[in-house]
């Protein structure tokens, strides 16, 4: 087995590799071959600056512990500190490559498709599923990423029956995929009259954008019907059969748009959701022929488990996969999210180191 400098030293005549075939003229025509190669620069370069950080601290480790020997005093003691400092700096980056060196999530720097939906609890449901939506907004405002309403259909009282955001950015899958799952409020609905506490949910669904070339689609597998579009109560909004219905008849999946007025700009969006959505159930089906423990490692969460609590009345948040509670859930539904992400994110990497060492 290689050690870590023989791996570092060939990712480096990798990098030079990489570098090489970016220049060459052929591959700024070729997408997917400049998008993988991007990617893989990306990855590289990273690493290479933490092993050129490495061979520095170490060699300053050692030229610190060689002037130990031959000083006396004070001053072997300043350079006894300046060895300890090179052999801490150098061991934190062991640390941070043994990371980079981490098998890479193959959605990182995609973006990302985010779905919101009442569940269990009526208008109460929905009306959550909207203030999920404003948290999520929010959060992208902050984060600097570009937010595309896909769809939002509202419901009867004011929140949301059902919400599609397309969110860009280059950290939106890392920080935005531990979001899926089962989200619970427990709060006295506007639509008590008595004043009990309830507890409803909504459901968030995180998927990693598809590009064309990830997910191929024959024309031939879809069943496509149009209809008139409904506001909420069923009411109709369009006098045109603008709303688009596509079924993928392999999959079954079936994906509805009726935002936009135009049939087409609404066939465009349904085919971002589906592609995702393909995208998504290859990797499920690859993850579950890894086993439990790879698919556990993906960190994915399962869609049905219940991944976080909203308490009103204590202004509390609680993520129950890492048994994190904060008591700033008015901050959080503002948009300060990164707490439990950060949170989140490390318990991955450490899920991960667990296993790699194993």
């Amino acid at each position: 087995m290689a050690s870590l400098d023989e791996t570092l030293d060939a990712l480096e005549a990798e990098l030079h590799l990489v570098e090489a075939a970016l220049a060459a003229p052929d591959v700024a025509s070729d997408r997917t071959r400049l998008r993988d190669l991007s990617r893989r620069h990306k990855d590289l370069a990273a690493l290479n600056a933490s092993w050129v950080a490495l061979r520095a601290a170490r060699a300053d480790a050692s030229a610190a512990r060689d002037l130990v020997s031959a000083t006396e005093g004070d001053e072997r003691e300043q350079w006894r500190a300046e060895a300890r400092a090179a052999e801490e700096r150098a061991a934190r980056l062991e640390t941070r490559i043994e990371e980079l060196l981490l098998p890479r999530d193959p959605n990182e720097g995609r973006n990302v498709i985010v779905e919101i939906r009442g569940a269990e609890g009526g208008e109460e449901a929905n009306l959550f599923a909207g203030d999920l939506a404003q948290m999520y907004r929010r959060y992208a405002a902050l984060r600097g990423w570009q937010l595309e309403v896909v769809e939002e259909r509202p419901s009867d009282q004011g929140g949301l029956d059902e919400a599609t955001y397309l969110l860009r950015g280059e950290d939106a899958w890392v920080r935005l995929e531990h979001e899926a799952g089962v989200h619970r409020v427990q709060r006295v609905p506007v639509t008590e009259a008595k004043g009990r506490v309830h507890t409803s949910s909504a459901t968030v669904s995180v998927l990693p954008e598809a590009d064309e070339v990830d997910v191929q689609i024959d024309p031939n597998d879809l069943k496509i019907d149009v209809y008139r579009s409904s506001g909420p109560g069923g009411q109709s909004v369009n006098t045109t059969d603008s709303a688009v219905r596509i079924t993928h008849l392999p999959t079954g999946i079936v994906v509805s748009m009726q935002d936009e007025k135009s049939q087409i700009q609404n066939r465009a969006k349904a085919m971002v959701v589906l592609r995702a959505r393909l995208l998504q159930a290859a990797q499920e089906a690859q993850a579950s022929e890894l086993g439990d423990r790879k698919r556990a490692q993906l960190g994915g969460g399962g869609r049905s488990e219940k991944i976080r609590t909203y308490n009103f009345k204590e202004n509390r948040v609680t993520d129950h996969r890492i048994n994190l509670t904060t008591y700033t859930l008015d901050a959080v539904l503002n948009g300060d999210l990164d707490q439990f992400v950060d949170a989140l994110m490390a318990a991955k990497r450490a899920r991960q180191l667990a296993d790699h060492d194993h």
